[in-house]
């Protein structure tokens, strides 16, 4: 095992912030080999949602794929190792990207605006979307990036010491680095620190429902409303995303919808009006709901970017499937304006993620006082 290089105080006050770019930088560890994991090195730890089957084989039940793992092998996630007939985690305490983002960057829109987050990322996910576009650190796995070595209290420490409102779990898909960020959460509520879930929503409900008891706010990406497209375009299904959905809803978890829209793929209207009816019909029309636009990633290189047509197209039909808050998002202004649903003025003003106007006072249009969904200060 390749040896670690350990972050003393000394070094971390030595850490450099770019104004511009708003990145953290750390000393990087050393990656380790691959393959040889030790139940008592610090950046592993025994996963929290799995079953021993004998033969010291384990299924993990963080989330749907629940794999099937043996002795000195991996899940799909590529985070969740055997180690001697126990699950454990590879990604505790290691990220491979740490940043301060305006909120806005989540997207969250409604969500203490003009704040900052925290925001860091495990290598890994347990889907592999063929547009995925941190596809160098979804599809690979903590041994084979170059990591921070930072613990869940080192990482309060530094997000009260850049006034951050938040902690974002983000960029790579965050439930594949589940123990760690639930135990970050938890210290965070502590410090009266808002959590922040950025996912692809597919998880198990034993292991959500522990993590709702700690977070404030979920991105959330809906991929599309196809299970076909699902098990086509991202390797997972459509259902346990739509269970996530209800739960974080029932449980009060403050969300915004986050719908790629993909030519060939996911721009069909049909589907897009039968996905905005189920929102409206099983969450209400509060939630905001974020167009983005696709550009040519990964494996999809030989798609076109989606016509901002498509995109505007797409805002008319959930807008007339009776959704308060519709955004486009990767296109310039998309996202510039919160309008009140009752007197149809504008309450925030953005320019990108920079927050000009905020007139919601109390939860409510200040023009007009009907209420705004979110949270707000």
């Amino acid at each position: 095992m390749a040896e670690e290089m350990k972050t003393g105080r000394r070094d971390f006050m030595k850490t450099a912030f770019c104004a511009t770019c708003g990145t953290l930088l750390f000393p990087w560890e050393c990656a380790r080999a691959e393959g040889h994991f030790s139940s008592t090195d610090p950046h592993v730890k025994e996963a929290y949602f799995y079953k021993r089957l004998g033969n010291k084989t384990v299924r993990c039940n963080t989330c749907p794929h629940e794999c099937v793992i043996l002795p000195g092998s991996r899940g799909r996630c590529r985070t969740k190792v055997n180690i001697g007939g126990k699950l454990f985690s590879i990604s505790y305490g290691n990220p491979c990207v740490v940043h301060v983002d305006p909120i806005e960057k989540k997207p969250l829109l409604h969500f203490y605006p003009g704040s900052n987050a925290f925001s860091l990322a495990v290598a890994g996910c347990n889907f592999c979307c063929l547009n995925c576009q941190n596809w160098e650190i979804s599809q690979t796995s903590p041994d084979k990036t170059r990591n921070y070595n930072l613990p869940p209290d080192e990482v309060i420490q530094r997000a009260l010491q850049y006034k951050c409102r938040g902690i974002a779990y983000t960029y790579s898909e965050a439930t594949t680095f589940y123990e760690y960020m639930v135990d970050i959460s938890a210290r965070a509520k502590d410090a009266a620190i808002k959590n922040i879930w950025v996912s692809a929503a597919y998880i198990n409900q034993p292991a959500l429902n522990r993590l709702c008891d700690v977070i404030d706010a979920a991105s959330v990406n809906l991929k599309s409303f196809s299970d076909k497209i699902y098990q086509d375009l991202n390797g997972g299904h459509l259902e346990p995303v739509l269970e996530t959905f209800k739960t974080l809803h029932r449980r009060g978890v403050w969300m915004e919808i986050i719908n790629l829209v993909i030519p060939t793929y996911t721009d069909n209207m049909e589907m897009i009006k039968k996905m905005c009816g189920w929102i409206v019909e099983n969450l209400g029309p509060e939630y905001p709901l974020h167009f983005s636009r696709f550009f040519p990633q990964y494996k999809l290189v030989h798609l076109p970017p989606t016509p901002v047509e498509v995109l505007e197209q797409a805002k008319d039909v959930a807008l007339k499937q009776g959704l308060n808050h519709v955004y486009i998002g990767n296109v310039p202004g998309g996202c510039d304006k919160t309008v009140c649903p009752g007197c149809k003025r504008t309450v925030i003003q953005r320019r990108g993620y920079t927050l000009l106007e905020n007139h919601v006072e109390h939860g409510k249009c200040k023009f007009c006082g009907t209420a705004i969904s979110g949270r707000w200060d």
